[in-house]
């Protein structure tokens, strides 16, 4: 099934209805990262209090992204415990990454031109939010060609030649050494 989403549907499908509900991993690839929010029901709350719990539930989160966090995300990373002490959280950055792309269970993909912001995947209201679209998928054969790539991207089988490395202020293939 490929399923097209456009502006506020991508919130709605991938952020409200699929995240929550993730059991194994989320994997998120974004070249923007900020401090948004998402409807909890009963207010908004930040996106690392969502992944913060599902830390807790024993969910694997892969967040790699190409540029240092927006400040207020950096304010409040502090904030949730299982950022900062689990395992489960992995985070790299990679001044390359342009692509959007949100994985879950290896059972469903997002790709599509929202960055991790609150314009582009955020609960804004639809005159204030970025104009996005992309497509949720769960076609097996392209998962596993998605997945190999993005767990390629986390391993650093690019640094070694990358002509940006001096741009790198923390090249992921020695982070795995």
């Amino acid at each position: 099934m490929h399923q097209l989403l456009l502006n506020r549907h991508i919130y709605d499908e991938v952020m409200q209805k699929h995240l929550p509900e993730a059991k194994r991993f989320v994997w998120i690839v974004t070249a923007d990262i900020k401090d948004l929010h998402l409807d909890a029901g009963h207010g908004f709350e930040p996106l690392l209090g969502v992944l913060s719990r599902l830390i807790e539930r024993g969910v694997g989160v892969r967040l790699i992204h190409a540029k240092e966090p927006g400040p207020r995300f950096r304010a409040h990373f502090d904030d949730y415990p299982a950022l900062l002490n689990s395992d489960l959280f992995e985070r790299i950055l990679c001044p390359r990454v342009h692509t959007k792309a949100i994985v879950i269970d290896g059972k469903g993909a997002f790709v599509g031109s929202a960055n991790l912001t609150g314009a582009g995947l955020g609960a804004k209201h639809q005159h204030s939010r970025n104009f996005e679209a992309g497509f949720w998928f769960d076609e097996p054969r392209q998962l596993a060609e998605l997945m190999a790539w993005i767990d390629s991207l986390y391993l650093g089988d690019q640094c070694a030649n990358c002509r940006r490395r001096a741009y790198c202020p923390d090249p992921i293939d020695e982070m795995h050494k």
